[in-house]
């Protein structure tokens, strides 16, 4: 079985596959550190030699090529990936979606508090009010292709074991943990 955690970024997407993947028995695959390895390139990187076009073509790339290596896994999407080249509907065609939704404000606090936020490129360079506003409007744009998952979950006040409950309840994937 194949899962797609989406999410804007800071939703916990990467923790919260690991964890899901461990315990489940399955793979984990971070599809921006896919994408680093396979490139030998950071997305930050990418973005600033060759624009945001490109990353997504290649992405979307990226994506069809770990469905096709990965069968048992967890996948853990850039929080743009839904949202280009029909890569929602490629998701839900081979695996079960799953939306961490949680309030612009909470992403904001975490983006602005995260030693990874440099890593970002939509992100470099904006004070906590630009951050704020930005996630807010990307979270508009974004939200039409996120809510198409098949489970999403409300992680807002929510710890990430209970998020990781909610998802093996709502998608019935056995915790190998209590076993």
């Amino acid at each position: 079985m194949r899962f797609f955690l989406t999410g804007y970024m800071g939703s916990g997407k990467s923790t919260l596959g690991k964890r899901l993947a461990r315990r489940s028995g399955l793979a984990f695959l971070d599809l921006d550190e896919y994408f680093e390895q396979k490139f030998r390139t950071s997305i930050s990187l990418f973005f600033e030699r060759f624009g945001e076009a490109s990353f997504r073509k290649l992405e979307h790339e990226v994506l069809k090529e770990v469905i096709d290596q990965f069968e048992n896994a967890v996948i853990s999407t850039g929080g743009g990936t839904p949202c280009f080249y029909g890569n929602m509907d490629i998701m839900n065609q081979n695996g079960v979606t799953i939306y961490l939704k949680l309030p612009a404000a909470v992403l904001a606090s975490r983006l602005s508090n995260s030693p990874f936020r440099y890593k970002r490129p939509k992100l470099k360079g904006l004070d906590k009010n630009t951050l704020l506003e930005t996630v807010q409007e990307n979270l508009i744009e974004r939200e039409v292709f996120y809510n198409q998952s098949k489970v999403v979950i409300n992680a807002f006040n929510l710890d990430l074991e209970e998020v990781l409950a909610l998802i093996r309840r709502s998608c019935q994937i056995p915790d190998l943990n209590s076993l």
